[in-house]
């Protein structure tokens, strides 16, 4: 049942995140281009260009503020890895218990024992 239920959970966050890939590519573009113009705007002296790259600037963060939902986007990828991470150690330790039979690793506790 846990198997299903992180089945389920990664195929949710997949579709999020396939949903929101879009805005996800905008919003990493746009804060970009904001950094651009912040550095722009701090090696600007003359103060009409320093006007220019504020009103650039606000463009572009409004574009930045539409596209937020990447954020959700981002969200959905940490889900799925956080899936992906549960399962494989869900994977680990069932393969720890099941080699607990094996003849091999008892004959080298007991030989371990005996070397005490």
């Amino acid at each position: 049942m846990k198997k299903f239920l992180l089945f389920i959970g990664g195929l949710i966050a997949l579709a999020v995140l396939l949903a929101n890939l879009g805005p996800m590519i905008l919003l990493g573009v746009s804060v970009w281009l904001l950094y651009v113009i912040f550095k722009r705007f701090l090696k600007t002296e003359s103060t009409a260009k320093k006007i220019a790259w504020v009103v650039l600037g606000l463009l572009v963060l409004s574009i930045t503020l539409s596209h937020i939902y990447g954020i959700i986007g981002a969200a959905a990828g940490y889900g799925l890895y956080l899936v992906y991470k549960e399962w494989k150690k869900e994977k680990y330790n069932k393969e720890e218990t099941e080699g607990k039979d094996d003849p091999f690793t008892n004959f080298e506790k007991q030989w371990a024992e005996l070397n005490r």
